[in-house]
């Protein structure tokens, strides 16, 4: 007899604008490194080394943004858990096992006496 644990909420996947929120997220922030680098490449003087280092990292991250920004975050198969509970069947020669009967708590008042006349 296979026993199921219950459905958890941290094994479902991201919502999917949350995951669309997290991919432009990623996107905005490496096209932002691109534009940094354009910039630097332009106003940093003398020329050097550092600026063919900032015109790949501003031609080479569009491309890297467009990728990454398309990789799901998932990449994990999750597979989904049926909602029912499976009851576990008593064996077939045990013996009957109905519950005990609970026991009854009987709570009583009497009347208070008649006041005495006198």
């Amino acid at each position: 007899m296979k026993s199921r644990s219950p459905q958890s909420a941290t094994s479902l996947r991201r919502a999917p604008h949350d995951d669309a929120q997290a991919r432009m997220r990623k996107y905005f922030i490496m096209m932002s490194v691109r534009v940094i680098c354009f910039v630097l490449m332009v106003v940093i003087t003398p020329y050097g080394w550092h600026t063919g280092v900032l015109a790949v990292g501003a031609v080479l991250l569009p491309y890297l943004a467009v990728v990454v920004a398309n990789v799901g975050s998932d990449t994990d198969v999750v597979s989904a858990v049926p909602p029912e509970r499976q009851l576990a069947t008593p064996p077939e020669n045990a013996p009957d096992a109905s519950p005990a009967r609970p026991a009854v708590v009987r709570i009583e008042e009497s009347r208070p006496a008649p006041p005495e006349q006198s």
